[in-house]
């Protein structure tokens, strides 16, 4: 099964890491791409762009509108994802507690629709 990991953490903390801090987190991250991609469960997975640069599109009446920013303000904000395929929310959740974002943060398990799904949907 596919699993989306959504990555969650305050973009503005009282106190920000030091930029030693900062940079042994990034080397977390690496480190652990490369172990879910040398175990074969990586499918895709990338850091986002801070909420300033977000764009909401709605569509109402066949006008789409757009609006700068998220669509709701948090605490907490999306902050990137992994997509990793493993056989079941266990070893999803397991991937996850590994994670480096839900040691600061949280991090979403969502099961990713395949199209078997939408049939029962």
């Amino acid at each position: 099964m596919q699993y989306m990991l959504l990555i969650y953490s305050n973009e503005k903390p009282e106190n920000p890491p030091a930029p030693e801090e900062w940079g042994k987190v990034m080397s977390e991250y690496m480190k652990f791409t490369e172990a879910i991609k040398s175990e074969g469960i990586m499918i895709a997975g990338d850091a986002l762009k801070g909420t300033d640069t977000a764009t909401t599109v709605r569509v109402r009446d066949g006008d789409a509108m757009h609006t700068d920013g998220p669509f709701a303000e948090t605490k907490e904000a999306l902050g990137g994802y992994y997509l990793i395929d493993v056989p079941d929310l266990d070893a999803a959740l397991a991937v996850a507690a590994r994670l480096p974002g839900s040691w600061y943060g949280s991090v979403e398990v969502r099961p990713v629709m395949m199209p078997e799904d939408y049939q029962s949907a």
